[in-house]
C-alpha cells in the first residue's frame, strides 16, 4: 500500500510577486523580506525551495519549514527568528533570483535557448509540511511585464512556460545541479538543432558549454555549425580540449576550419592531436582552396580485390565506423593503385566466395587533387554519381569527395535542390 502523502497545491504565484515583500514572526514583528529563494535539485522532477534569503549581505537564510504562510504579498513564520535556526547556502544549492532571473537557458522540448524572465511557484502541503516547489520559468514578454508592475498591459497575452523537466541551465554557479537525465536529454538532441541552441549563445558561455558536453556528442554539433562560430570557439576553448574535440571531426572538416585559424593556433592544436590524423589534416591543408584536393576526405572504404565477399563484410563492421560514406568500395592494391569500384548494394547481391576482383567495374571516373571543384561538380551530374575518388598521376588513391562535400558549390544559396535531385535516387556507381 502507498502511503505517500497526498499533495495538495495551496496556492500559485510567481517569484516577482513576493520578491521584496515582508516577513513576519508570529507576534507581527518584521524580521526583513524576501530577497532570494534557496533551491536544491534532488530527483529529475522540479527543486524543492529549501530556504529564504532575508537580509541583505547576510549569507544565511530561513529553512522553508519554519515557513508558515506564504502568499503574493507577505510571508509568515512559524515561531519567533532564532540565530540557530538559520543556515548558509549549501554547495548544491543556489539562489534562483542571482543565478536564473534574467539568466539563459536551454529549453530542451523546444530545442532553443530563451531568457528566464520570471519563475512560476506551487505553495503546497503534502501531511503535515509545507514548502514551495519551482514549477516552471517564464520567459514570454508577459512575465517581464509582470516585473515591471505592467502586466495589465498585456492580459490578452498568453504566459510562455518552461516546465522544469525542459530546462538546462548555463551559468556556471549551476553546473553542480545538472542532473545525468539533463545530460543525456541534451546528448539526443539531434547535432543541427543543438548546434542551433550553442550559436544562440555568447562566446563565453558557447565555449563553457561545448567544454562541458561528451566530445563525440560536441562534434557532432561543432561540424554543423557556421564556420565564423567554429572559428571563435576555437580561439576561446582550452587546446587540448579543442585537439580532442577536432580528432572527431573527418580530417577534410578539420583542415577547412585550420585553414582558417592563425598558423600558430592552427600548429598547436595540430600537434596535440593523434600524429597520424594530425598528418592526415596537414596533407589536406596542402591543397589551394578551390580544387578537389581541397574538398576530399581520406575517410573512405579501401579493400583488397583478392579478398572474398564474405571477408570483405568481415572488414565492413569496423572500417565503417570511420568512413564518411559507404556507397562504394574503392578496391585498391598494396601500392594503393586504385583498381575498381563496388557498390554496397552488388556487395550485398555476390555470393559470399566471389572474389572482389571478379566483381569490380574497373571503368572509374576519377579527378585530380588539382582539378577544379566546378570539374568536380560536373563529373558528379554528369556520370550521376555519390562520391568520386581523388587520385594522383600514378593512379593512387588519395581521397573521395562526396555530394555533400560539393553542395555549396553546386548550389551556393541551397534554394533550389531539384536540379539536382538524381544525386540522391541514383543506382548506378559509374558509367561505361
Amino acid at each position: 500500500m502507498n502511503h505517500r502523502a497526498q499533495l495538495h497545491v495551496l496556492r500559485e504565484f510567481f517569484f516577482s510577486q513576493i520578491q521584496g515583500e515582508p516577513i513576519y514572526d508570529p507576534e507581527g514583528n518584521r524580521v526583513g523580506k524576501l530577497r532570494d529563494l534557496a533551491i536544491r535539485w534532488e530527483g529529475e522532477g522540479p527543486p524543492r525551495v529549501t530556504g529564504i534569503k532575508f537580509a541583505k549581505g547576510y549569507q544565511k537564510h530561513i529553512p522553508i519549514d519554519k515557513v508558515e504562510e506564504m502568499t503574493h504579498d507577505n510571508i509568515r513564520l512559524v515561531g519567533k527568528l532564532k540565530e540557530e535556526d538559520l543556515i548558509p547556502l549549501q554547495p548544491d544549492e543556489i539562489y534562483v533570483g542571482k543565478w536564473l532571473m534574467d539568466k539563459q537557458i536551454i529549453d530542451l522540448k523546444g530545442s532553443k535557448v530563451v531568457r528566464v524572465n520570471d519563475i512560476k511557484l506551487f505553495w503546497v502541503k503534502s501531511g503535515d509540511r509545507k514548502y514551495v516547489i519551482p514549477m516552471a520559468v517564464d520567459i514570454g514578454l508577459r512575465g517581464l511585464a509582470r516585473r515591471l508592475g505592467l502586466e495589465f498591459l498585456f492580459k490578452r497575452l498568453e504566459n510562455q512556460y518552461v516546465w522544469w523537466q525542459f530546462i538546462q541551465h548555463l551559468e556556471e554557479r549551476t553546473a553542480a545541479l545538472q542532473l545525468r537525465a539533463e545530460r543525456a536529454k541534451l546528448d539526443q538532441l539531434h547535432p543541427a538543432d543543438l548546434a542551433d541552441l550553442i550559436e544562440d549563445l555568447d562566446y563565453k558561455k558557447r565555449t563553457d558549454f561545448m567544454e562541458d558536453l561528451d566530445v563525440e556528442v560536441a562534434a557532432e554539433a561543432f561540424s554543423e555549425m557556421e564556420r565564423d562560430t567554429q572559428i571563435e570557439i576555437l580561439e576561446h576553448m582550452n587546446d587540448m580540449q579543442a585537439s580532442d574535440l577536432l580528432e572527431e571531426m573527418p580530417p577534410d572538416e578539420v583542415a577547412d576550419i585550420l585553414g582558417e585559424l592563425p598558423e600558430a593556433k592552427a600548429d598547436a592544436l595540430l600537434n596535440l592531436m593523434e600524429p597520424e590524423g594530425a598528418q592526415e589534416v596537414r596533407q589536406l591543408m596542402v591543397y589551394e582552396e578551390g580544387t578537389s584536393g581541397s574538398l576530399m576526405t581520406t575517410e573512405y572504404i579501401a579493400l583488397s580485390p583478392q579478398i572474398t565477399v564474405t571477408e570483405a563484410f568481415a572488414q565492413l563492421r569496423h572500417l565503417a565506423r570511420e568512413a564518411e560514406t559507404i556507397y562504394y568500395l574503392y578496391l585498391v592494391e598494396d601500392d594503393k593503385t586504385l583498381s575498381g569500384v563496388l557498390s554496397l548494394r552488388e556487395l550485398l547481391m555476390a555470393e559470399p566466395d566471389a572474389v572482389l576482383r571478379d566483381l569490380m567495374q574497373t571503368r572509374i571516373i576519377t579527378v585530380h587533387p588539382q582539378d577544379s571543384e566546378q570539374t568536380v561538380a560536373e563529373n558528379l551530374k554528369k556520370y550521376d554519381l555519390l562520391t568520386i575518388p581523388v587520385v594522383d598521376e600514378a593512379n593512387r588513391m588519395l581521397g573521395i569527395i562526396t555530394v555533400d562535400d560539393i553542395l555549396e558549390v553546386l548550389i551556393p544559396d541551397r534554394s533550389s535542390l531539384e536540379t539536382f535531385a538524381n544525386f540522391f535516387v541514383s543506382k548506378r556507381t559509374v558509367r561505361g
